[in-house]
């Protein structure tokens, strides 16, 4: 090398320990508690630090694994990222379903996913898939009554068309387990279930590509798990498939090939991308248990869906911003294919235009931002490698404690899986209600114009869910604001927030603002005070006003000032309710008794709150 090449960049700096880093950090907090300000602790109850290093490293057992190796960590691919635009149709015509998936696949889809309620023949198949090749682009089917009968169809026609089976791509959501979950009971019962599956995999033995038993893992996201949550019990579901299926005569190798797991993913971006590795990695070992001859038996077969619990009825164009995070973590995971549901999906059935926004995400990530390039992206991240490892290490746990007590049945019987996903809901849904988990335009930052009450159209058929249920973290302040939008539809004014706004600049503004979304988010009318310096002018501008609610916006110094105002607004208006926009405890009692009644502020339950003010109004 030549002497007049200088030294790189990084040899101009020195080493920093981490010893001295963690001492920089203590000086900069200042006496403050380390854990409480700077580690993470998730609703999993992982606790994740600020910062990693490369010495965090080695201690993780699976970090020396490459693409395509045991524990599959890394996924089963070499070469690429590569992952099916997969698209599923609601519609239940096979006709009109045959058009919209012939216009997906020419917009960039790449795999279909069909509802196949109304599927009852071959020739009903057939019209289906009328000039669709699945040796081409894969054929997913759901939603059918019964899909021995289908899948046997399928077989038939593939003969017909000379379409070479071990090529055929795709699979059915063939899983009693997932009924039992959300029904409490089986298709007849579990043994009959079970003998269906053996039958199944009997007749696709020469369907390589084609999976005939999914593991519906979505439900329990949907219902609110958390990822720890979702990924053992979804392994327990799984496992429950290997032992009840091999206790019939058949071998792991004929099983596990035929299984998909069906995983959605939420927009936590670094813990889903997390989740999903994990659970491959659970997976393997848990297959290896039952000593398969083919080591593609212990690599997973994942598809992955866009969240439902975190989707939006209001301000839904927030929506794309989610599935797109959503997306970008299942393809930097590995996922064999994706599906992402459009954007005004929580509100009415989809139509071309959102259909096809969804579809075009996928297509601009992996055709023009190259996401489907690089095989594990995420290997040797300090930060994701760490928490896979907390993941796979505490979803485990929880496996190993529902195989103990029994498996995966026993654990629904007896009600255990609802009821922890119970308690982890009652936490998020106070999370949500303190604002401490954001949504932005409903719980925080709404579009105070947008109105949704004619907008929605349902599309979900009543049914009989015993157990798991379904629901969207943000439905309780949607009602909020739906009851108001309905007060308003049958005649009522719209209640009217007023914002006296007084005092110091700063204050006064951050205030304004704070009551704006806060009482926005339940759709009541917000007007800010004009400005004004003399406290008699503010409070006549206030009573011209003729709002239900009046917010005092100043500093906690100068709500002493304003105790006057208060008592003075009540006098002649006593039916008006004063909010005072900070938590004032010095002057809490003066100013109660001069007729203030409510207080908003950081650790306020803004949900708690705002049913309360519905109830004041006569809003229901």
């Amino acid at each position: 090398m030549s002497k007049d090449i200088k030294p790189g960049l990084f040899e101009e700096f020195p080493d920093i320990s981490t010893q001295q880093w963690e001492e920089k950090i203590s000086e900069d907090l200042k006496g403050a508690d380390y854990e409480r300000k700077l580690v993470w602790k998730t609703v999993e109850g992982l606790s994740i630090k600020p910062y990693y290093r490369s010495e965090d490293l080695y201690q993780l057992k699976h970090i020396q694994s490459l693409p395509n190796e045991f524990p599959y960590v890394r996924g089963k691919k070499v070469s690429d990222n590569s992952w099916d635009i997969r698209e599923d149709l609601a519609e239940t015509d096979p006709v009109k379903a045959n058009i919209e998936a012939q216009n997906a696949l020419t917009r960039g889809a790449e795999a279909i996913g069909f509802n196949a309620e109304k599927i009852t023949n071959r020739e009903d198949l057939r019209v289906l898939l009328d000039g669709i090749d699945p040796t081409q682009n894969a054929v997913h089917f759901q939603h059918s009554s019964n899909y021995k009968p289908l899948f046997r169809d399928l077989t038939t026609l593939a003969k017909e068309l000379n379409w070479p089976t071990e090529n055929v791509k795709g699979s059915l959501n063939f899983d009693p387990l997932a009924f039992y979950l959300l029904y409490g009971k089986f298709y007849g019962s579990a043994k009959e279930n079970y003998r269906d599956a053996i039958e199944l995999i009997q007749y696709g033995e020469t369907f390589n590509n084609f999976r005939l038993i999914t593991i519906n893992a979505q439900h329990y996201h949907n219902a609110g798990a958390h990822n720890v949550q979702e990924i053992a019990f979804a392994l327990s579901q799984a496992n429950e498939y290997l032992a009840s299926l091999t206790d019939e005569g058949a071998s792991i190798d004929e099983i596990a090939p035929k299984m998909q797991f069906t995983i959605s993913v939420g927009s936590n971006y670094f813990l889903e991308i997390a989740k999903l590795r994990a659970i491959k990695m659970l997976w393997a070992q848990i297959v290896e248990q039952y000593q398969p001859k083919n080591s593609e038996s212990l690599k997973m077969n994942l598809h992955v869906v866009t969240s439902q619990w975190n989707k939006s009825i209001y301000d839904s164009h927030v929506n794309l911003l989610r599935t797109t995070t959503e997306t970008m973590a299942a393809a930097i995971a590995g996922a064999d294919s994706i599906t992402v549901e459009p954007f005004d999906h929580t509100f009415k059935k989809s139509d071309q235009f959102s259909s096809r926004i969804a579809r075009n995400q996928q297509i601009v990530l992996k055709h023009e931002s190259y996401f489907n390039k690089v095989a594990d992206p995420a290997a040797g991240s300090y930060y994701v490698e760490n928490i896979t490892d907390s993941m796979a290490d505490a979803a485990w746990k929880l496996f190993v404690e529902i195989e103990k007590d029994g498996g995966f049945v026993k654990a629904v019987e007896k009600g255990f899986i609802k009821t922890e996903i119970e308690k982890t809901c009652q936490k998020r849904d106070m999370d949500i209600a303190m604002r401490k988990q954001i949504f932005v335009g409903v719980n925080q930052y709404p579009n105070l114009q947008e109105k949704m009450l004619d907008k929605i159209k349902p599309t979900a058929k009543l049914n009989d869910l015993a157990k798991l249920q379904p629901y969207r973290g943000m439905q309780a302040f949607e009602a909020l604001r739906m009851a108001t939008e309905n007060h308003v539809q049958k005649g009522s004014p719209q209640p009217k927030v007023y914002l006296f706004t007084y005092g110091n600049l700063t204050m006064r503004k951050a205030r304004a603002t704070f009551a704006t979304n806060f009482f926005g988010v339940a759709g009541y009318q917000i007007q800010e005070a004009p400005v004004v310096k003399d406290l008699e002018k503010g409070i006549e501008k206030t009573l011209d006003a003729n709002a239900e609610i009046i917010v005092f916006c100043s500093s906690d110094d100068e709500y002493a000032e304003m105790i006057t105002a208060a008592q003075q607004i009540l006098q002649q208006q006593p039916r008006v309710e004063i909010v005072v926009a900070g938590n004032p405890l010095s002057i809490a009692d003066q100013l109660n008794e001069a007729g203030v009644k409510h207080y908003i502020h950081l650790k306020t339950n803004a949900l708690e709150k705002l049913q309360q003010f519905n109830n004041l109004l006569g809003i229901v």
